[in-house]
């Protein structure tokens, strides 16, 4: 038994000894054979570590050394898998871009940008653009930057995750709204919880909002649905970078960009939800888009795609009900409502008529997965074709300023779609403001106490 234990003892010693050397230089080995992996995959220039790659999480990104900006990156399996930044360009002070686009195994690669600035811009100085990544494997990026220096240091660069790496078939939400701006302290909590819980009755699961500021008591009702699950906030703080205009006529409305970015959130959202929602609602805060010939949009949206099977872009008409005229007979002017800010849609239920000779804008309900690039009113580049709903089958409920204002109410047109839910609606909306704490819970009673 001694003689084993000499032995063993030995034997630890000598093991011991070997590893301390060869830990080392295996260590050694593997970061080189690493290095020498990632050296060779770029035609141009490439960066070996990308473990420490600086990730950037703000909405918007100054572009160094320019006067551009870029927002958010998504593989495009439709376009040789090509990596498209969503960017905001100022559009008489263009220059060559570069896309440094990395993988966690194999490395960075550069590559020259293309930039493709949208055909509407307003005649704002900056643009909703596009920057193309366009080389090899670009598919397998999870990060890209985009700088005006070719030799740039991975160090000083601002990198955004690339999203949307998988071409999906199923998606988690059938329908999805774009909200593409909340700007100058918005309040309007009654009309918003309408529409909200009113899309609920429709069958959409889910709402996405740009948000540069709104109202403290709207914050309430927004986080009360963030909670829930129903709503994303994606924070803009366009007004830290620019001076967004508040309309879309320069000549009226001046600044650097068109009404917040509207048009650069618009985009962004259909990325985002590409994969995300089968179809995409693009429109306002205040409007919903109404099916009047079926009781839900999954219904609506069958039967147009059932008779329209190359459309991937519906265009909605726009109506407005002027806040000034209200119902006469009082019914929906319920006095819980009284302290909530904002306009209570059921009580605005005269609808203009279309005004000769004057183009009614539309807003839209479109497939994502075939949308290039939109605008606000109509797409700019999609794949398929549009097809523009009757006024019949589908329009938008717009409580808003009147548009005719000189009209009386026996011009305008009665339609009380909206209150074809009210047994579901009223009950839903006190609900979701009490849980906002905007509304007091009214007390139960039982026998000899109260709750």
């Amino acid at each position: 038994m001694a003689y084993t234990k000499i032995e063993l003892f030995f034997f630890l010693i000598i093991f011991g000894v070997l590893t301390a050397i060869l830990i080392p230089w295996k260590y050694i080995l593997g970061q080189a054979t690493a290095y020498i992996y990632a050296g060779t995959q770029s035609p141009t220039r490439n960066y070996s570590d990308v473990h420490n790659i600086p990730k950037y999480l703000n909405s918007i990104i100054p572009i160094k050394n320019t006067s551009h900006f870029v927002v958010s990156a998504f593989i495009d399996h439709r376009f040789n898998k090509d990596i498209r930044v969503i960017s905001i360009i100022k559009r008489d002070r263009t220059q060559p871009l570069y896309c440094i686009y990395c993988n966690n195994t194999q490395g960075c690669k550069v590559t020259a940008a293309n930039i493709e600035i949208h055909t509407d811009h307003f005649g704002f100085p900056y643009g909703a653009s596009d920057v193309l990544c366009r080389g090899k494997n670009t598919q397998y990026a999870t990060h890209v930057a985009i700088s005006a220096d070719e030799q740039s240091d991975i160090n000083n660069l601002d990198f955004l995750p690339v999203k949307n790496s998988m071409n999906k078939e199923s998606f988690k939400y059938n329908f999805t709204i774009c909200i593409s701006s909340l700007y100058g302290n918005y309040n309007n909590v009654l009309q918003f919880a309408q529409t909200m819980e009113m899309y609920k009755l429709l069958g959409v699961q889910r709402v996405v909002i740009y948000n540069t500021s709104c109202g403290s008591d709207l914050t309430r009702l927004l986080q009360h649905y963030v909670k829930e699950g129903f709503l994303e906030i994606v924070p803009w703080p366009i007004d830290q970078f620019l001076n967004p205009s508040a309309g879309w006529k320069i000549e009226v409305h001046k600044g650097d960009i068109q009404y917040y970015g509207q048009l650069v959130t618009l985009n962004e959202c259909s990325y985002r939800n590409m994969y995300q929602s089968k179809y995409v609602l693009l429109n306002d805060i205040d409007e919903i888009i109404m099916p009047y010939k079926y009781p839900n949009l999954e219904l609506l949206m069958e039967s147009l795609q059932h008779e329209h099977k190359d459309v991937n872009v519906f265009l909605i008409e726009n109506h407005i009900f002027p806040r000034t005229q209200f119902e006469e007979s009082g019914k929906f002017h319920r006095p819980e409502w009284k302290i909530i800010p904002g306009f209570n849609i059921m009580e605005h239920i005269y609808r203009e008529p279309d005004r000769k000779n004057t183009y009614n804008p539309t807003k839209m309900i479109i497939n994502p997965r075939n949308m290039i690039q939109t605008s606000v009113h109509s797409s700019l580049k999609h794949i398929g074709q549009e097809y523009r709903v009757p006024f019949d089958v589908c329009r938008i409920v717009h409580v808003n300023a009147p548009l005719q204002g000189g009209l009386t109410k026996k011009q305008l047109f009665v339609d009380t779609r909206v209150w074809d839910f009210e047994q579901e609606l009223i009950p839903n909306v006190n609900r979701v403001l009490q849980l906002s704490g905007l509304l007091k819970r009214e007390k139960q009673c039982f026998l000899f106490f109260c709750i």
